[in-house]
């Protein structure tokens, strides 16, 4: 019998409820909807359990993990779905590298921390890393801050034999991938493309973060786009109303043979925590098995996962 995953997560927000919700989902029903690798390494879908959850907010801090996930500002719906006390009671989160060891020490038992916490706090996301390194458990950094990015911390998790995964979370089908693959159309068909855009609206306290502290974001989304030329992506537009819903534009001006006008204007909607959730439990399940198998460093396999991964620009 597989020995079940044991995850940390940093950040009681959206995305951890997406992620908790859907653990508990698809190990009730055995469905496979929405999953785009049911096995790795022999690690199923629901064999993972969340041993530990951080959190600054103090509504959250002390609450059981199950309750907090529903606690304002998040706004994830309900999934249809029993959902067991989890016994995991929300711990509070570093505030500066000085609570390292505290965090380090709340990690026993964890394999893989998923920090998952607003983008915008590069030194707080760095002194995550340094806990997990401590406490000899993997490392997935979802957020726009550098993080596997950096070589020196890098090298460091190598060897130690740990993983650390990262930057910036591809979502599982967002306006990044989406975007990405037009631009590989048109090329492929041997259009040559003019100008493209896209506008990214979210009704998310990630959105309002990202908004008020863009930070390296912009630049995490070109690098997932990298090698096109005139592309350009507006800044987030924060409107609570979407709640935990996206809404993307895209637009693609090209020229055809003899020059003549292609243009294309696509809209997305999405549930933007499902899209994190979709990935994060490839990424959990990648590096528990590195990590058990004494790989460290950054994953190949999880290059596609990332917007910004090693060697891409900060």
């Amino acid at each position: 019998m597989i020995e079940r995953v044991r995850v940390a997560v940093v950040g009681v927000g959206n995305n951890t409820s997406a992620l908790v919700q859907g653990l508990a989902l698809y190990g009730q029903s055995g469905s496979l909807v929405g999953i785009r690798r049911p096995t790795i390494d022999g690690l199923g879908v629901g064999d993972i359990d969340v041993v530990a959850a951080f959190a600054t907010s103090e509504e959250k801090i002390g609450r059981d993990l199950t309750e907090a996930i529903f606690l304002p500002p998040n706004n994830f719906p309900r999934l249809n779905c029993d959902l067991p006390r989890a016994d995991v009671p929300v711990t509070k989160g570093l505030v500066d590298a000085s609570e390292v060891p505290r965090v380090a020490a709340a990690l026993a038992g964890a394999e893989v921390l998923l920090y998952s916490a607003p983008s915008g706090r590069p030194e707080t996301a760095r002194a995550y890393a340094v806990a997990a390194h401590t406490a000899g458990v993997a490392f997935i950094n979802t957020t726009a801050d550098p993080v596997a990015r950096d070589p020196q911390l890098l090298d460091r998790f190598e060897a130690a034999g740990l993983p650390l995964l990262g930057d910036d979370l591809a979502s599982q089908f967002g306006t990044s991938v989406l975007h990405n693959a037009l631009l590989r159309l048109l090329a492929e068909r041997g259009l040559t493309l003019v100008s493209s855009y896209q506008v990214n609206l979210g009704g998310t306290e990630d959105f309002r973060n990202l908004v008020e502290n863009p930070n390296t974001k912009k630049q995490s989304k070109l690098n997932a786009l990298s090698g096109a030329d005139n592309v350009e992506v507006a800044p987030l537009g924060y409107l609570p109303h979407l709640a935990s819903q996206k809404v993307a534009h895209l637009n693609l001006e090209a020229q055809g043979w003899g020059g003549t006008a292609v243009s294309l204007d696509v809209k997305l909607k999405v549930h933007d925590p499902s899209g994190a959730a979709g990935v994060n439990i490839d990424l959990i399940r990648i590096a528990a098995s590195a990590l058990r198998n004494g790989r460290g460093g950054h994953s190949a396999e999880a290059t596609s996962l990332f917007k910004s991964p090693p060697g891409t620009a900060i």
